[in-house]
């Protein structure tokens, strides 16, 4: 079983999508469309898989809400 890591969401509102058609967008503000075909081919192995299978499991929960906070708090220091 794998343990959560609490800095994942942290991590999911300052970090860019390294890669492909939606690069240098941050993983939070990532269409839904895109998260669910990453869900459909599967996710990058490593780190990035991690936020972005979170991020799909927040936007299919409709908790965004959870970000709100954390994202006021990373584009205001």
């Amino acid at each position: 079983m794998n343990t959560p890591d609490p800095s994942i969401l942290s991590d999911i509102v300052k970090t860019k999508m390294p890669f492909g058609k939606y690069k240098n967008v941050l993983i939070c503000d990532l269409p839904e469309n895109y998260l669910e075909w990453f869900k459909s081919v599967g996710f990058p192995q490593g780190r990035l898989g991690m936020m972005l299978s979170t991020m799909y499991e927040i936007r299919l929960n409709g908790l965004t809400d959870l970000l709100s906070q954390l994202k006021k708090i990373h584009r205001n220091p």
